[in-house]
């Protein structure tokens, strides 16, 4: 966000309740397409004596910094138990981190993504998955940009999510071809890539317009509730319906 107000950057990649969270904390952004949902791709490893999140009371549990989607995502499944984050003892970690001090024995649980998550489905005897976006689905990426830049460049926005949607055309019709291209930008081969991100959904111009048509708006209330119990904004961004733009999409 810092790259974004200071005009270094146009434009960002990020989770839903992150562009609420950068809004009301003064850095306007607005969405414009969303790229994915977290299909199991984001979860909470436990030691296998837990049985459910009760017993994640007085835990410690591996979690990157305020402000990141894992730590949203472990506030939100806290919230949907009856609990929060002061339930809990934090243990700052980032998600690569978190996974590889569970494996080898370190805190209670550790909420992180894929391709961190299965070296805990890779090792039973450490713990198990309590928890994914399968069971809780709040991980989802959108793309926004800042709104003067948006106002001044409305064709390159428009062309960015034409692109976007030509990008998964291509991953239908020659998917070792786009995994490779998409593998190499995060260090993986293109087998690597096509294994982690089979826990992410894509989303086509059909499904972005139903999640522009309400979806969007009632997740972001959501988001709003748990980031302000969180800690991460102090107070919720004055309108909603400026954080995102669906003519883009149409």
């Amino acid at each position: 966000h810092l790259a974004l107000a200071s005009e270094a950057i146009q434009c960002a990649a990020t989770t839903v309740e992150t562009h609420v969270a950068w809004n009301a904390n003064g850095v306007p952004i607005v969405q414009i397409f969303q790229m994915d949902k977290s299909y199991g791709a984001d979860g909470l490893a436990v030691r296998n004596d837990i049985k459910s999140f009760a017993d994640l009371k007085g835990k410690s549990i591996g979690v990157s910094a305020p402000g990141t989607a894992p730590y949203f995502g472990l506030a939100w499944m806290l919230s949907k138990n009856g609990m929060t984050l002061k339930d809990v003892k934090l243990v700052s970690l980032e998600p690569q981190p978190a996974a590889t001090a569970f494996v080898a024995g370190q805190n209670d649980a550790a909420m992180t993504y894929e391709p961190y998550l299965s070296t805990v489905r890779a090792n039973p005897a450490a713990g198990k998955i309590l928890a994914t976006t399968l069971d809780y689905p709040m991980v989802m990426d959108t793309v926004g940009c800042a709104p003067k830049w948006l106002a001044a460049n409305g064709k390159a926005a428009q062309a960015l999510t034409k692109s976007y949607f030509e990008a998964l055309e291509m991953i239908k019709s020659d998917p070792a071809k786009a995994n490779e291209i998409m593998g190499s930008a995060v260090k993986q081969s293109g087998e690597q890539f096509a294994k982690s991100s089979a826990y992410l959904r894509w989303q086509d111009k059909a499904a972005n317009q139903k999640f522009f048509a309400g979806e969007l708006t009632a997740f972001m209330k959501d988001a709003e509730k748990i980031l302000l119990e969180a800690g991460v904004i102090r107070k919720a961004p004055d309108n909603l319906a400026v954080t995102f733009d669906a003519s883009y999409i149409k």
